[in-house]
């Protein structure tokens, strides 16, 4: 429910004042409740924690200290949870299915425990890919007071001297299945990727997101690239705490920040660093729920004016935490400021503008490799590029960091499942200059529209990385790389020109027209239209069913609330 600042300023005392709310507040007595914590605005921490995924391992802690500072500002504080789901322990299986529908539940459930209370401001903590733009989508939909914290990024694993993350781990099951490994090297990958709490470390989707909302101005300056174990992480959440009481005083909403001069600083921001393909879905999901017009050709836009120059895997060398001691995302903000890349007059919750927090922040390290001079930058424009044409006339994402070719053209080889294609690298079935599809994977078809980090790494695995393409109506994992296409849409199960796609047709890839066409004639497109058929909903009952009978298109950000009117 949409809420108007007249609202906001009476929604806890509707719970707390009054003869007729004694039972309200004997329930409230039960938790901790005073006599002089009714006379304060209530404060919701909406924490992510859970066991599942080191992403959200440490986060109760958090959520503890943002209590600490809410109550220390003025406010009357209760944490509540919602649920996360590991995206890594997710991939390669049917698992993947409920990834992004996590994003909606994530989402709603926020916004429903946020109202039912009649809460006055939010703190919410997130750590995985898909507790972030969730958080941020519950927040612009409720647009009261609130301040979103990131859980932080892993510390990389160490291995024979080297950095290593998650994606080596899937990387080396394709080299142990290639002979490149033995099993013994498998096993020393598996055991060190990992070493404790925190979001995967490249600029994958959760450190790429959390990257974005603070570009965007709804975390606090340093939140998306403070490691999770640094001490400054559980004084962040403090300051959170407080800042949210103070926006409340200040009049300061969520739509006041979340503009679309700020949406196009996210991008900018993304963009710069190289992030997750994944950004496209989460900062369209975000707008809408802002009721910002942000589409895909916003982003190709201010992609065509800002440099590549952060050098973080999946293409690059470094880590969230490399970055982090050069700077961190504030001192990258601020070199793309001077530049006049962003918009320094969007307010924040810092109740500062993006000019004023970046006055503050000191420029990045002398001596520091993460980060490239604007004026060599390793790509002169953004790398996420939107390519257009016959096989997707609404649009698909390929994700060009680190790429030494622009153009892919050869015939196709097409699965209707992750699990199919799986099973054609295993048996060698794939070869240099084939493209890869795998359709029916889209928002309704898959139904969840699923990672193909599993495929990816075992294409790099294999050594035939930028020696074949993929194309699919589904989606890459931040730490994916090669010459990859997702998000084609519109998708197969809704008869989009990707299910129209036969074994041996010739599909052409262009980055830099921008183009990814089908080279058959217009008559033989149109008769195999008029013969597609819609295939049957692989789910007909709970959460999936419910999803992909909602879901609208990736090109509008896979979002469940877009009615017609």
């Amino acid at each position: 429910m949409d809420t108007t600042k007249k609202d906001l300023r009476i929604r806890s005392k509707v719970i707390s004042e009054g003869v007729n709310r004694v039972p309200n507040r004997s329930m409230l007595r039960a938790v901790g409740f005073t006599d002089e914590d009714f006379k304060k605005p209530m404060i919701g921490v909406a924490s992510t924690w859970s066991e599942v995924t080191p992403c959200n391992v440490h986060i109760d802690k958090l959520a503890e200290r943002a209590k600490s500072g809410a109550k220390a500002g003025g406010g009357a504080p209760m944490i509540f949870n919602t649920i996360t789901v590991s995206d890594g322990i997710a991939m390669g299986h049917e698992g993947m299915f409920y990834s992004l529908p996590s994003r909606e539940v994530i989402a709603d459930s926020i916004e429903t425990v946020t109202n039912a209370e009649r809460l006055d401001g939010v703190v919410a903590i997130g750590g995985c890919d898909k507790t972030t733009p969730a958080c941020v989508m519950a927040i612009a939909r409720m647009n009261i007071p609130s301040v979103y914290i990131y859980g932080g990024t892993i510390q990389p694993g160490k291995l024979d001297g080297k950095d290593i993350d998650i994606v080596s781990s899937f990387e080396a099951v394709g080299q142990y299945q290639e002979g490149l490994i033995d099993e013994e090297q498998l096993y020393k990958v598996e055991c060190s990727a990992c070493p404790g709490a925190g979001a995967c470390g490249g600029m994958y989707t959760a450190n790429t997101m959390a990257s974005a909302v603070e570009a965007l101005g709804m975390s606090i300056p340093g939140s998306s690239s403070t490691p999770a174990i640094n001490d400054y992480k559980e004084q962040e959440c403090e300051q959170a705490g407080e800042l949210v009481v103070k926006l409340l005083e200040q009049d300061i909403y969520p739509r006041d920040i979340m503009t679309k001069e700020a949406f196009e600083n996210a991008i900018t921001v993304v963009m710069a660093l190289g992030g997750s393909t994944n950004a496209f879905l989460h900062l369209l999901a975000m707008a809408h729920a802002a009721e910002v017009d942000l589409t895909m050709d916003d982003f190709e836009r201010v992609r065509q004016n800002v440099p590549h120059i952060a050098d973080l895997k999946p293409s690059g060398k470094y880590v969230m935490q490399d970055l982090y001691e050069a700077g961190g995302v504030p001192a990258v903000m601020k070199l793309l400021l001077e530049e006049g890349l962003l918009h320094g007059d969007c307010i924040t919750v810092t109740g500062k503008t993006i000019a004023e927090n970046l006055a503050e922040v000191p420029s990045l390290k002398e001596g520091q490799q993460v980060i490239t001079p604007i004026s060599e930058p390793l790509k002169k424009t953004g790398p996420l590029v939107v390519l257009k044409g016959n096989l997707a006339p609404e649009g698909a994402v390929a994700k060009m960091s680190g790429q030494k070719i622009s153009r892919f053209e050869g015939p196709v080889k097409v699965y209707d499942s992750e699990a199919e294609c799986t099973v054609a690298i295993e048996d060698n079935q794939i070869k240099e200059g084939d493209v890869v599809v795998i359709r029916n994977v889209g928002p309704k078809g898959g139904p969840g529209m699923p990672e193909m980090l599993s495929i990816t790494a075992m294409i790099v695995g294999r050594g035939l990385n930028g020696k074949v393409a993929l194309l699919t109506d589904g989606r890459f994992s931040g730490g994916s790389h090669g010459f990859v296409i997702g998000h084609i849409a519109p998708e197969a199960a809704v008869g989009g020109p990707i299910g129209l796609l036969q074994n041996g047709d010739i599909v052409a890839i262009d980055s830099d027209t921008q183009e990814i066409n089908l080279q058959i004639s217009q008559e033989e497109f149109e008769k195999r239209a008029r013969e597609w058929k819609k295939p049957e909903p692989k789910f007909k009952r709970g959460i999936l069913a419910k999803y992909a009978n909602t879901v609208s298109s990736s090109s509008k950000g896979a979002v469940t609330d877009l009615f017609e009117e």
